[in-house]
């Protein structure tokens, strides 16, 4: 069984509760890593909805709560021999902030704040890094990886290819046609203002506000502003990395389209990404076979490849063998 270790990171003015998740056994030498990034609306550092810290957001859990995708595939990289880091976002579960007050630039900086405080662990690998981004994730995993030459392996799970102007009208279509998560308050909610809430990003307004099971909560509109403007498939055509994309077929938030298109765009831009589909599984893969996210698994520890790193890393990483 993986050994898990609960930390704290420092992200900005915040700290995030976070799982540092390691290979059982002894091995020798440093060990490969990934961090983990979750999707939209308030989750926890294993993927699900954030029940800790929005108990009136979401429905309650129907029988046993199952394991969050960031769970699954992190225990099915532990049993490959690579470590991972997943954490709460800002406001959620056991880390500070205000989920509904921060934006998607800031997300950015805390992931490049969580991969830069696991820069002084003795156990992993400078030079052979990954980062796993699902949904919104996938947008933060692709930034990240573009601007930081250690990360060596993309891995992007439901990931929006199209601007978020486009993604969300499809999934409010989706849910609308089929019921999937309008259980939760704050995505029946959501899904009632999201023209709304376009519109007033659009035009750059602060927030909007929704009307969460009787509770008022003012959403910042700026993350959501720079959703519309930062679609992945910009992103994409900068980014030149090992890619593994993962795709539910009855995603409700994300059309399993939107990889399809991603990965095209990524060819074009001279990477040969690898892209699993997972029959019958929805946005979080909740469906999907242990098979299926152990394939996952496999495709990215496969593509984890050692990267030379800039001088200031080669400096702590020397740190960290003289410590």
């Amino acid at each position: 069984m993986p050994r898990s270790e609960e930390i704290r990171v420092r992200a900005g003015e915040i700290t995030l509760g976070a799982t540092l998740t390691l290979p059982d056994g002894d091995r020798e030498g440093r060990l490969p890593w990934a961090l983990l990034v979750p999707s939209w609306l308030p989750r926890g550092r294993d993927g699900s909805w954030d029940r800790a810290g929005h108990p009136a957001w979401f429905a309650p859990v129907d029988g046993v709560a199952r394991p969050g995708p960031l769970e699954r595939i992190a225990d099915a990289l532990a049993a490959r021999g690579v470590a991972s880091l997943r954490y709460d976002p800002r406001g959620c579960a056991e880390s500070g902030g205000d989920w509904a007050a921060s934006s998607l630039f800031t997300r950015i900086d805390d992931a490049r704040d969580a991969i830069g405080a696991m820069r002084s662990r003795p156990e992993l690998d400078l030079r052979r890094t990954a980062i796993v981004g699902h949904g919104e994730g996938a947008v933060v995993a692709i930034s990240v990886a573009i601007g930081d030459p250690a990360i060596g392996a993309v891995g992007l799970i439901a990931p929006p290819a199209r601007s978020l102007r486009d993604v969300l009208r499809r999934g409010v279509a989706e849910r609308s046609r089929t019921g999937v998560d309008r259980e939760h308050p704050v995505v029946a909610a959501l899904d009632r203002v999201a023209e709304e809430l376009l519109e007033r990003a659009e035009r750059r307004e602060p927030d909007v506000r929704l009307d969460v099971d009787g509770t008022e909560v003012t959403l910042n509109l700026a993350g959501w502003e720079q959703g519309i403007h930062t679609p992945g498939l910009a992103l994409a055509t900068m980014l030149h990395r090992n890619v593994v994309i993962a795709h539910g077929t009855a995603d409700a938030w994300v059309d399993p389209a939107e990889s399809r298109l991603l990965a095209g765009v990524l060819r074009d831009a001279e990477n040969d990404p690898v892209v699993v589909e997972v029959d019958a599984a929805g946005h979080a893969l909740a469906e999907a076979a242990d098979e299926r996210i152990d394939t996952i698994a496999e495709e990215l520890a496969s593509r984890i490849v050692t990267r030379e790193l800039p001088p200031v890393l080669v400096a702590i990483e020397q740190m960290g063998r003289d410590g």
